[in-house]
């Protein structure tokens, strides 16, 4: 880690000066506790369900990759590649189905952590404490992020969008939350009506709820903030940045290519993460393959930076 000041070293471990007086966010804390105690049910007998561990594991990649990794991070964020509308819309309802707040807020609040990485004014560095930057921050009012003059700051193109003004309004991210809940519920009960009648239906429907629903959005939580967490305490560094970013294989793999962290904030609009050969991208691979067949362009790839000596 590049050498800091005594007074920049310090500040990067107190929180955010936003957040004081320290006040609880009761709509995000009730609700990230909430989704966990649903995804506890996992552990009733009855709502077990080989389809619905099944659903996790595409969940994962269809929302957690797509919505968040790909679509809020890659494109809508650092405009890694450019593909079509309608293609950057669905990634984006794939990312507001992660229950991660709505594209304009998330896109506002990762470019300011670019910006102040692991400084004061980082909204999650770990810096502060493990907890803080891997969901505590989320729990607590943060008056220098999310609003207006935030948005405009950080996401000015996004919101000039029609798309994701109307996004904002009212509770339209979370209506559409909801609906995909319900497609859930209703793909699971129409399994459990072929394979076994009604009892079956609702067992299946549930089943999906749980798992396809809470126990993913859970996972997919966790591998996401482990990005904010571990990859900024733990792992090794190619580059010499002016943050604590780390390359995690574990989280690498886990995150679809994420966990490369400490060479994203190297390059932080290169679409792929991954340097090394075992470096292993899933999501810059799935960029490559949109763009061989048509459905994007100007992919940005990494320039040639040379890694401290």
């Amino acid at each position: 880690m590049p050498n800091r000041s005594a007074t920049e070293h310090q500040a990067c471990h107190e929180k955010p000066l936003g957040v004081f007086p320290l006040q609880i966010w009761w709509p995000y804390a009730l609700g990230i506790v909430g989704m966990h105690l649903l995804a506890l049910l996992a552990f009733w007998p009855w709502l077990f369900s080989w389809t619905g561990v099944a659903s996790v594991l595409v969940g994962h990649y269809l929302f957690g990759m797509l919505g968040m990794t790909v679509g809020y991070h890659r494109l809508l964020t650092h405009r890694s590649f450019q593909c079509p509308a309608w293609l950057e819309y669905t990634f984006a309802v794939l990312g507001v189905c992660c229950l991660q707040d709505t594209p304009v807020r998330w896109v506002a609040t990762h470019r300011h952590h670019h910006q102040h990485s692991d400084q004061q004014a980082d909204p999650h560095s770990p810096l502060v404490n493990f907890t803080w930057g891997q969901m505590g921050w989320l729990m607590v009012k943060n008056r220098d992020v999310g609003h207006v003059a935030h948005v405009d700051r950080y996401a000015r193109d996004l919101i000039r969008d029609p798309f994701y003004r109307w996004l904002e309004r009212k509770q339209n991210g979370l209506i559409i939350f909801l609906l995909h809940v319900l497609v859930i519920f209703l793909l699971g009960a129409g399994i459990g009506a072929i394979t076994g009648g009604r009892e079956e239906a609702w067992r299946m429907g549930l089943s999906l709820l749980v798992w396809g629903v809470a126990v993913r959005t859970v996972v997919v939580w966790h591998v996401t903030w482990a990005v904010n967490s571990l990859t900024h305490l733990w792992g090794y560094r190619t580059y010499s940045t002016s943050d604590n970013s780390r390359n995690n294989w574990l989280v690498g793999l886990l995150a679809h290519g994420e966990g490369w962290h400490n060479n994203h904030h190297a390059l932080p609009t290169a679409a792929a993460h991954g340097r090394a050969w075992w470096e292993v991208d899933f999501s810059y691979r799935l960029i490559c393959s949109l763009e061989y067949v048509g459905l994007a362009w100007n992919v940005l790839r990494p320039e040639k930076k040379s890694a401290p000596k």
